[in-house]
């Protein structure tokens, strides 16, 4: 795989111009693994820092121990330099989906608006029968 990234990265393939930001986007996965890839995601590249969004602080402090292993791995891949280093920041906390008696409460008493609350509970009726 190490080989197809390298070739990738030095074709200059006519009509496919591929930025150094996609490029470390789709080497990603490959650079860190799975399990990382799924909490940590390249957002952008800004001169020569690749910033990259984490879950929470734990996953950023972790990651910066390791961040000159995963840029050498990267560049590796890529088969050239492609940042200087990485710089990992906390992302916005994730909503799980709530269920909508969850979120407006019981048949939608939480919803101030008697008009909004009418069509909410309207829709319920409807999406139950």
């Amino acid at each position: 795989m190490e080989r197809a990234g390298r070739l990738l990265a030095r074709m200059r393939l006519p009509g496919v111009n591929l930025t150094a930001e996609q490029l470390a986007r789709a080497a990603w996965p490959q650079a860190v693994g799975k399990r990382i890839a799924a909490h940590a995601r390249p957002r952008v590249l800004a001169g020569s820092v690749l910033i990259v969004e984490v879950d929470d602080e734990e996953w950023q402090r972790q990651l910066s121990f390791l961040s000159s292993q995963i840029l050498a791995r990267l560049n590796q891949i890529l088969g050239r330099e492609l940042a200087g280093r990485i710089e990992f920041r906390p992302g916005a906390p994730r909503r799980m989906p709530q269920r909508a008696a969850t979120a407006f409460g019981h048949e939608g008493k939480a919803i101030a608006d008697a008009g909004m609350r009418m069509a909410y509970r309207s829709s319920r009726r409807k999406a139950s029968a």
